[in-house]
């Protein structure tokens, strides 16, 4: 299966394969005129006492052939990059954006390390089957040919010999070669397994230091990473025994030409029956037609070489397929719809405030493990709305169905009238800011972090976010301002700069539905502060849709909906709910922290 994906993949390098395959033939040819000239010099020079000025012009003749060998092969080379860098360029953005596609649903459930493996070196090992094995395996069909139709009208013999023997070097290549590729196979998911755990150990290093943990997992990484060493040796074992095969047959092939035809120069009777008709062969032609020998076996040899390529690669392409082929558990984009409706429907959220209705929504993770269970609840426009509950309780579930990274198993869910599912989710997810828990910064300026949402915004739009954000006083004491460097996942912030920056992102995007998930937790008093006034700004003419563990971030709450088990058991403001001692009341009581900030 993989074989044939990758085969599926070859009209990504474009023309370029193509001239590649053909520059070689072109150097195999003028090898071919060189391996003549060559001969005729050393003839003339030998046996027919040729002076300097008969040779001469045979001689630039040789010299003009090796310069323009240089150049065909340099550009054989260039154009075999060429092709491999189209075909891992369009494949990492084909994979890269298939995981946007499928969302964090798909990504929560794989290893960070493992994906990381697979679009870096896995993409990467895919540059020797196009730039190496491709052309290799199709010059091995053309060059052969030619020059055995060049070999067999001088010396019938020689011709036979190289007939009889090209055949068992590919032979032996796929014997050995099937071996080889269950082992690489097996090597190649275990460096994915390695490297998955070897960055999770990485992220997780602070918390294996506080339990004194690391020592362990140093011995466990040295296994791992012994089992992987011993896996590569056998690898390699093998590529060599293969290519020493490989060797060993075409040498014996050049030696069994070399001896007859040195027999027949010496004029000695080779060990053949009686009625066997030798040909004769005279020092130029002989000569000529042992030169042409190696040529005739380089592209076979090559071709079992670069055979390991195709290996790496058909290892590798497992992994890519198994991720192309993964399954969005939401819609993308629905043709139930025409376009002039979604059209319409955009237009409509640009013109006003955006309201959300949950109708019957259910989901299920898997058969027998329901998240959600026939939620419906209204989210009015303009208003400021909190979804409550333990962990567990269904609110992350809550979230991905109306961001679009799940569809519900039934039910649906209305934005202004329209059915989420008839939508077109870009459009859809352009009139929306998310402010979630842990905010991503990555690396890269000030600057660059609060354009991710509106890339092309000038700095005095810059500004006026941060502003609103509480922000703007901080980086204006840093060195470079907005053009200040940060680190990945806001190195050198803290959590309470990075949450601000993260709500002067959504303040830069103007958005009309803003979703803030856990905005206050774990900052310190004045953050928090800070933060809860911002928001308090954010939320003014937009629909705001909290999600919250702290009873204290949604008691602004026009309306306040509990989940406990995926389902709604309460709604209702704070006051109201405060005083039904139902289960509001309860987290009420349990979030201590929560009441004395309250009071």
């Amino acid at each position: 299966m993989s074989v044939t994906w990758l085969k599926a993949q070859r009209p990504l390098a474009g023309a370029a394969l193509t001239h590649t395959v053909w520059l070689n033939t072109f150097n195999g040819v003028l090898a071919t005129a060189q391996a003549w000239c060559l001969a005729v010099i050393l003839n003339a020079v030998i046996f027919d006492g040729a002076n300097r000025a008969v040779v001469l012009p045979w001689l630039g003749g040789l010299l003009g052939l090796l310069a323009l060998r240089a150049v065909v092969i340099w550009g054989a080379e260039q154009t075999a990059f060429a092709a491999a860098a189209t075909v891992r360029i369009t494949l990492r953005d084909r994979v890269y954006r298939h995981l946007q596609l499928l969302g964090p649903a798909y990504l929560a459930t794989e290893r960070s390390g493992a994906l990381v493996e697979t679009l870096t070196k896995g993409i990467d090992d895919l540059e020797g089957y196009y730039a190496r094995f491709l052309p290799a395996m199709s010059l091995a069909m053309i060059l052969p040919l030619v020059l055995l139709i060049v070999v067999l009208p001088l010396d019938w013999l020689s011709g036979a010999v190289l007939l009889m023997t090209a055949p068992l070097i590919p032979l032996f290549m796929i014997l050995i070669g099937s071996g080889a590729e269950v082992r690489n196979q097996r090597q190649w998911k275990q460096l994915t397994r390695m490297s998955a755990h070897f960055l999770d150990v990485i992220q997780g290093l602070t918390t294996l230091k506080l339990f004194g943990a690391s020592r362990r997992e140093v011995d466990i990484i040295g296994t791992i990473s012994d089992d992987y060493r011993v896996s590569t040796m056998q690898v390699l074992r093998i590529a060599f025994l293969s290519s020493a095969v490989l060797e060993f047959f075409a040498s014996i092939g050049i030696a069994i030409v070399a001896v007859f035809i040195g027999f027949r120069l010496y004029g000695l009777a080779l060990p053949v029956p009686p009625w066997f008709v030798v040909p004769d062969i005279d020092f130029l032609h002989g000569l000529f037609v042992l030169m042409l020998v190696p040529e005739f076996y380089a592209p076979l040899r090559n071709l079992g070489t670069q055979y390991h390529a195709r290996m790496a690669a058909t290892a590798a392409a497992e992994q890519l397929i198994r991720i192309l082929d993964a399954k969005p558990t939401h819609l993308t984009v629905t043709n139930q719809q025409p376009t002039s409706v979604i059209h319409c429907a955009a237009e409509e959220m640009k013109r006003r405030s955006i309201a959300v209705r949950f109708e019957a929504v259910e989901f299920y993770y898997e058969e027998g493990r329901p998240a959600l269970c026939g939620v419906t609840a209204e989210i009015p426009a303009g208003r400021r709305i909190a979804v409550v509950g333990t962990s567990g309780a269904g609110k992350t579930t809550f979230i991905n169905l109306l961001l679009g990274f799940l569809t519900p198993t039934s039910g649906r869910i209305l934005i202004n009238d329209q059915d989420l599912a008839q939508l077109d989710l870009t459009t859809w997810r352009q009139h929306l800011a998310w402010v979630p828990q842990q905010p991503r910064l990555f690396q890269g300026s000030i600057a660059d972090n609060l354009r991710l949402g509106a890339p092309t915004a000038t700095l005095d739009m810059l500004c006026d976010a941060a502003r609103q954000a509480r922000i703007d006083e901080f980086i204006a004491t840093l060195p470079m301002g907005y053009d200040s460097l940060v680190g990945e996942r806001g190195a050198g912030l803290s959590g309470g700069q990075i949450q601000r920056l993260a709500l002067a992102r959504a303040f830069l995007r103007d958005a009309p539905f803003v979703i803030l998930d856990e905005a206050t937790a774990n900052l310190d008093p004045d953050s928090e502060r800070l933060v809860q006034e911002s928001i308090d700004v954010l939320a003014q003419g937009r629909t705001l849709l909290v999600i919250a563990h702290r009873l204290a971030t949604v008691r602004k709450a026009d309306q306040i909906l509990v989940l406990e088990q995926g389902r709604i058991i309460e709604q209702g403001d704070h006051v109201t709910l405060a005083a039904a001692g139902g289960r509001y009341a309860q987290m009420i009581a349990a979030d201590i922290g929560g009441v004395k900030r309250g009071e």
